[in-house]
């Protein structure tokens, strides 16, 4: 396909009418596997979450090639409340409503694929276990297993290895290079500089402006990471919408 998956126009997001993310622009390829990196406080997830259509662009466009409603999204563990009492197979048949729909319910079919999704994540015999009783990583486990029961074309992951072990890690990132082949989109927020250069070929580096966008290599130099830590922590938060700091 010639037309992205994903396309930013000068794309500003804001919080309290100041900026988080600061006139973007660029495209994700269909099939394109990315990492989104930069400082603490760059607006990773902000990006994401305008992505998502959960916030709002100030200023320019986010062009999709499918609504964003039929992406497979995996937010922050710590968005997550894991005090619902729901067990693991629930838990990941969740990720066939949109097939089963509002009314259809989750049939034997949905479950058995359920069940090998969670195989497929290294959590076979889970199913009934309640997910509060789950470490970090068995529970990082079961969204991916939810995601791959949902089969997107887009897949978007906000920081899906922090706080997890790394055996678990290395698991997750094989399913993430797993979904590439297939040539889904991924789209991940990382912030560990060694798995975006040893697993993503393409880097859009921010620090809420744009520091750079393409080949992991090209991106994620010395000199580019020192302008984005420089620029983040220069940055006037009481700024207006489109003052660019300098």
């Amino acid at each position: 396909m010639n037309t992205p998956a994903i396309s930013l126009r000068d794309l500003t997001v804001t919080y309290n009418r100041h900026p988080a993310v600061h006139h973007v622009s660029g495209s994700l390829a269909h099939g394109s596997l990315t990492a989104i990196a930069g400082p603490n406080g760059a607006g990773k997830s902000t990006l994401l979450r305008a992505i998502m259509g959960e916030l709002k662009p100030a200023e320019g466009e986010i062009r999709r090639a499918i609504p964003s409603r039929d992406f497979g999204y995996l937010p922050q563990a710590a968005d997550i409340n894991r005090r619902f009492p729901v067990s693991v197979i629930d838990t990941v048949v969740t990720g066939a409503w949109k097939r089963a729909g509002a009314f259809g319910g989750i049939g034997r079919a949905e479950r058995q694929k359920a069940g090998e999704a969670l195989a497929a994540v290294g959590l076979e015999g889970f199913e009934q276990r309640p997910i509060g009783s789950l470490s970090a990583g068995q529970f990082q486990r079961t969204l991916f297993a939810r995601l791959l029961l949902q089969d997107a074309a887009i897949i978007i992951l906000d920081e899906p290895f922090t706080a997890i072990d790394s055996r678990t890690s290395e698991d997750l990132i094989a399913i993430v290079r797993r979904w590439h082949g297939e040539g889904r989109t991924v789209v991940a927020v990382l912030h560990d500089h060694d798995q975006v250069r040893s697993h993503f070929p393409q880097t859009l580096l921010i620090a809420r402006e744009l520091i750079g966008w393409g080949p992991t290599a090209e991106v994620m130099t010395h000199d580019n990471l020192r302008r984005a830590r420089a620029l983040a922590e220069r940055w006037d938060d009481n700024a207006p919408v489109c003052a660019v700091a300098s």
